[in-house]
This record gives structure tokens, C-alpha cells and sequence, in this order.
């Protein structure tokens, strides 16, 4: 995703004229946090024991330090109405003062560090430098740990997500008032559900609501592709046999989808080998995954899959345009709105990593799409944005592999996740070791890898970054070769 500059620029533009506090100023509110720290000591509700180092990994110990002790009650109502005034206001009223660098100030001697989850919400959107480094500090204060100002938003964030530092009560309310003052169109976005909403950011671009079919309108967005136009493989001459392509097969019928369009658009509903498809690619997690979209039990009908505009740990969020609900992008499961409610859990078939010429030359009859889909761009990410790791807060990692490294990821018949380090299967299938772990085996498929049952069915398998399958499947088992 890539950074927006158009109305949410000129929504927060109040940031930078109201957050310009003089050092002075700056001064006073710190002599106001030592003040309040123990008057709001005895009037706070207790505070639950600090976390233990042995309830964390050690590896989070060692990179994060040792988390704060976290209050387990709610909050009086003074503390709302000064985390409305310091945290909230600001966005609803596009304003910021006196009052809620004032406010700013309660808040950060409350020792809540429950509340450093909106002080990061605002941070997300805040532009202002001065603002900026008044809300770092004061999430310096209740984190116990002091947090460097460049990018300090990704700092804290990643501490509140590798700590588990819990939501304060009606965390969403607040959240859903900043995100949707922001973007109105996220208004039916953020509603109660099967979500973590700690975990969810901005991504740095608009939301998708054209309704479908209707892509070739321009959008101020990452622009979704309905029933895109494809070619055969003789005609896409502008393709290189070298360029990295993402290949589907379903009933027999073949389609590459060339990664340097699927960065640009993100997001593909389509149809092949007479199924229907919503095919989302997430260029910050490495994963290009196709969901069946048909055969929906009785009264669902299908789903039309947008980007939201949002983020959880760095894998993009997408939606049903038509019902509004949200879907756990990597899980392909519904967790708001209607089809949440109706459990609708997405089947995946296969997606193959590989070259367009070796694709093309194991299946000579496949389509694929066409280079005005690419809209004229060409960004390559994996080896530019992302090539130092992950922009986004992505919190503690799994240390059996390194984030960036590519992983066939899979769910056996029993319901455990397995990865596969890619490069080491690959080399293990050349040789002509078999790889299988329950019902599931590994296969070469045009200069890629797939998984298939016992029976040779597809089972579903995509390649990812390790820091995302390891974070939305966190019991999975790491194959060892």
C-alpha cells in the first residue's frame, strides 16, 4: 500500500497548524505528568501484577523489554471525558490547544497503558511533528519504556502488539469516531464483530466501494479489477519469460496473473474453469491467495471483494462491497456483517510462484491478463519498498525463520497449519524426495510448488512471508526437512 495525499491530507492539515507547541509549553505539560502521577495513583482503579517474563516468549523479552503493569477495571468517567478531549476531539473537531495538550498530559500520567492504543491511532494519522512528539511521549510515559521519534507510530505499535497490551473498555467506539471522521466510508467497516480491532491501521490509502463491474471507473483507492480482459499466452508479447507471474488452475482451465499487475490492483474477482474467484494479493505479506466465491450455502450470494484501505499486522483487509463485511483477508473467513453471521468461511484453490516462461511452457493454453491492466506502472516491491523488511507494525515475530523468508503455507486434513521454507522444498523435490506430512503432499507445478491430497485433489496451498503465516496461524509446525 502507498501513503495518500488527497483528503485525508486535508482532513489532518489541522495537525500541523494546531500541534505546533512551543518548547515551553512542552515543558509545562511534562511538570503536569509528574504532578498527576500520584494523585491519579490513589483515585485509579488497581493495577493488575506486571505481566511475568515467563508469560512471553524470551525472544520478546529480549528485543521488547518487560511490559507494564495493566489496570483491570474500567475507566472513571473523568478519565473518558479527558481521553475523548485529548485523544478524540482533536480529529472530530479539528482542533488541537491548549485543553488537549492538557488533556494529553492526564493521559499520560493515568499509568493506563491500555490507552496507548488510540494515543497510536491518532499518532497514524497526525502529521504535525510537534503533535507527533507529544503523543510519542506520552505513550513514552504509560509504556514505561521510552520510544524514539522516528517513526515512532511503527515503535509503539509494535510494542503494544508483541506485548499483547490489552484494549481499554469501548476501544472501538473511540477507534471507529477517529477512523471514520477520516474516512467516512469506513463508517460500516467498523462495527463489532470476530476482529481484533488493536491490530487494525491505516494502510496509507482510501477505501474500494465501487459497486461490481464497475472497475473501469477511476477511484481514489488501490483499484480492484472486475472480469479483467485477458490474452493468450502467444499474444502477451510485453511479458518477460523472467517476470515473477502467479498462476491458478481450476477444472482445467489455466490463468497467470503477472505480479507486476497484481501490485497495482491488489484485488481480482474473476472467473475460471466455470467457478467464480476472489483473488487478493497482499504486497506487504507476500501472499497471493484465490478464494472460491460460488457454491455459497443457501441464501449467501457472492461475495464481491474490495480493499479496504486497511491493514491487520501488515496484511491488507478486504471486504464484501455489497454486504459490507469484513473477511480476515488470509483466513478467508467473514468476522463482521451479515456473512459473518452466517459463518461463511472461503475455500482456496492453489496459487503457483513462478516465472512466465516456465508457466507458459508447462500449460501453452492459458490466458493471462493484459498489460493495460497494469495501468502504465510497474513498481516492484518486493525489491524496493520492501526489501529492508516490513513498513507496517508487524510486532514480535517467530524467530525459526526470517520475516521476509517465502514459506509454502498449508492446513492439514487434522486442522494444523504447516509452513514450508520454499527454497529448501524446492530443492528437496528437484532431487526427487517426496515431501508429505499427513494428507498433505508437495509437488512441483511449473516451476512452482502446490500441495495436493492423497488423491492428487488440490488443497489450497499459497506462498507467503513467514512473519504472516506464523502470526495468523501462530501454533503452526515449521517443516524441518
Amino acid at each position: 500500500m502507498q501513503c495518500h495525499r488527497g483528503p485525508v491530507g486535508r482532513v489532518l492539515g489541522v495537525f500541523r497548524k494546531g500541534a505546533a507547541m512551543k518548547s515551553s509549553h512542552r515543558a509545562v505539560v511534562h511538570i503536569l505528568i509528574a504532578a498527576l502521577i500520584p494523585l491519579l495513583a490513589l483515585v485509579g482503579g488497581g493495577l493488575a501484577q506486571a505481566q511475568e517474563r515467563s508469560a512471553l516468549p524470551d525472544y520478546v523479552i529480549e528485543k521488547f523489554g518487560t511490559p507494564p503493569a495493566i489496570p483491570d477495571g474500567p475507566l472513571s468517567d473523568d478519565l473518558k471525558r479527558t481521553v475523548k478531549m485529548a485523544l478524540v476531539d482533536p480529529v472530530t473537531h479539528a482542533g488541537w490547544g491548549r485543553d488537549q495538550s492538557l488533556a494529553l498530559a492526564e493521559v499520560a500520567a493515568s499509568k493506563d497503558p491500555r490507552l496507548v492504543w488510540i494515543i497510536s491511532d491518532l499518532m497514524r494519522f497526525a502529521t504535525g511533528p510537534q503533535l507527533n512528539q507529544a503523543l510519542s511521549e506520552a505513550a513514552s510515559e504509560l509504556l514505561g519504556k521510552e520510544i524514539p521519534l522516528r517513526n515512532s507510530w511503527g515503535e509503539v505499535t509494535d510494542h503494544l502488539m508483541a506485548w499483547g497490551i490489552p484494549a481499554p473498555p469501548d476501544y472501538l467506539a473511540s477507534k471507529r469516531e477517529i477512523f471514520t471522521t477520516i474516512v467516512p466510508g469506513w463508517d460500516r467497516i467498523f462495527v463489532e464483530g470476530e476482529i481484533d480491532w488493536r491490530l487494525v491501521s491505516w494502510g496509507g490509502v482510501l477505501i474500494d466501494d465501487r459497486p461490481y463491474d464497475q472497475t473501469d471507473n477511476q477511484c481514489n483507492c488501490i483499484p480492484a479489477v472486475d472480469n479483467p480482459e485477458v490474452s493468450s499466452a502467444e499474444d502477451a508479447t510485453w511479458l518477460k519469460d523472467s517476470d515473477i507471474v502467479f498462476g491458478i488452475g481450476v477444472n482445467g482451465d489455466y490463468r497467470a496473473y503477472p505480479r507486476r499487475i497484481m501490485e497495482v490492483r491488489e484485488m481480482v474477482n474473476d472467473t475460471l474453469g466455470g467457478r467464480t474467484l476472489g483473488i487478493p494479493y497482499c504486497t506487504l505479506c507476500g501472499a497471493a491467495q484465490a478464494y472460491l466465491t460460488d457454491e455459497l450455502p443457501e441464501g449467501i450470494e457472492r461475495p464481491i471483494l474490495r480493499t479496504s484501505g486497511l491493514l491487520i499486522r501488515s496484511n491488507k483487509v478486504m471486504y464484501d462491497v455489497n454486504t459490507y463485511s469484513v473477511f480476515d483477508t488470509f483466513l478467508g473467513t467473514a468476522v463482521t456483517g451479515p456473512l459473518a453471521e452466517k459463518n461463511l468461511k472461503l475455500k482456496q484453490v492453489s496459487v503457483v510462484t513462478t516465472d512466465w516462461g516456465t508457466w507458459k511452457r508447462a500449460h501453452p493454453e492459458t490466458t493471462v491478463l493484459v498489460e493495460a491492466l497494469a495501468l502504465g506502472r510497474d513498481f516492484d516491491f518486493r525489491n524496493g519498498r520492501d526489501a529492508n523488511g516490513p513498513i507496517f507494525p508487524i510486532g514480535d515475530v517467530d524467530p525459526r525463520l526470517p520475516v521476509h523468508e517465502d514459506i509454502i503455507g498449508i492446513v492439514t486434513a487434522s486442522g494444523q497449519p504447516v509452513a514450508f521454507q520454499r527454497s529448501k522444498a524446492f530443492a528437496t523435490l528437484k532431487q526427487g524426495t517426496e515431501i508429505r506430512v499427513e494428507n498433505v503432499r508437495l509437488e512441483l507445478d511449473a516451476g512452482g510448488i502446490r500441495a495436493v491430497g492423497e488423491d492428487g485433489a488440490d488443497l489450497g496451498s499459497h506462498e507467503a512471508f513467514w512473519f504472516a503465516w506464523s502470526q495468523f496461524y501462530p501454533k503452526t509446525d515449521l517443516w524441518d526437512g
